[in-house]
């Protein structure tokens, strides 16, 4: 998107009169391969199906792929703000029904051992941002490192795919240890991918909500249930986000109830944070 000096100046002004935050979405997995950037693309454009302005920020580490999911060429990547100086409004993407984005691009490992002056420089940019949007979602790397962990941490809330296989579920519940460990009182999501059968699924997420409960002493939100469908290869296959390919699909129907569960949750449950992204970032970059 073009950046101008007017529109950043409108844009300063909108923020001084309305200091709403956008939520900001964490979205992680404890292994790669279970489905977790289909689901923040797909995910996203049903928050958008329901009215609601979306950032999907690809922060996926040497799988970044939002954009090939898309069947799009960035113009521009979040390696390119910085090797260029760029505004970030000049690195925003524009996909079907209105979906913003921004693309990983190569190079992006560097992103998370930032020196001082490109994180001043990085949350400077991302402050323009909360007023534009009503959920900044990050599709983070499958596992965690310290660095990228760091984003998760400051992030309003996380959601974790999984799938019924032990592996998954292991992962999963490493992952979450790691943030609970981190961050006791980060509002989780669980999201059972590719499941057989809905009745399978759900047994599988309720055990494991269970055992979370048990060893972590946490409650984590069950968001929902999605089918292993052959959609979702047609629609990698094509570049066609699936809830577009076929919204009468199985798994595209199963998302738009995940996308309903999440908004009813989220507005009842979420307390507001008395930090901003921005802040709680700042805070832990200076303590890492």
């Amino acid at each position: 998107m073009k950046h101008d000096q007017a529109a950043s100046l409108r844009r300063k002004l909108t923020i001084a009169q309305d200091p709403k935050q956008a939520k900001t979405i964490a979205i992680v997995s404890g292994k790669g391969g279970v489905g977790k950037s289909n689901f923040a693309l797909n995910f996203s454009l049903e928050l958008r199906n329901n009215q609601k302005t979306v950032l999907l920020f690809d922060l996926d580490v040497g799988m970044g792929n939002i954009d090939i999911l898309l069947g799009l060429q960035s113009e521009r990547t979040i390696v390119d703000m910085f090797n260029d100086r760029l505004s970030i409004h000049d690195i925003i993407e524009e996909g079907p029904n209105q979906l913003h984005y921004i693309a990983a691009g190569s190079g992006l490992s560097d992103f998370f051992t930032m020196d001082q002056a490109k994180i001043d420089f990085f949350l400077d940019q991302y402050n323009e941002l909360v007023q534009m949007y009503d959920y900044i979602i990050f599709d983070m790397g499958a596992g965690a490192t310290h660095d990228s962990l760091q984003f998760v941490m400051a992030s309003d809330e996380c959601i974790v795919i999984t799938t019924p296989e032990p592996t998954s579920i292991t992962d999963a519940y490493g992952m979450i240890k790691h943030i609970l460990n981190n961050k006791q009182n980060m509002p989780i999501y669980v999201v059972m991918n590719r499941s057989l059968s809905t009745k399978q699924g759900t047994k599988a997420l309720e055990r494991f909500q269970r055992v979370v409960s048990q060893f972590l002493q946490v409650n984590v939100s069950l968001m929902g249930v999605l089918p292993d469908d052959k959609t979702v290869t047609t629609a990698v296959i094509r570049q066609i986000p699936y809830v577009l390919l076929n919204e009468k699909a199985a798994i595209s129907k199963a998302v738009k109830q995940v996308a309903a569960n999440y908004l009813a949750k989220s507005f009842s449950l979420t307390k507001k944070e008395p930090f901003s992204f921005v802040q709680k970032l700042k805070q832990l970059m200076i303590e890492r």
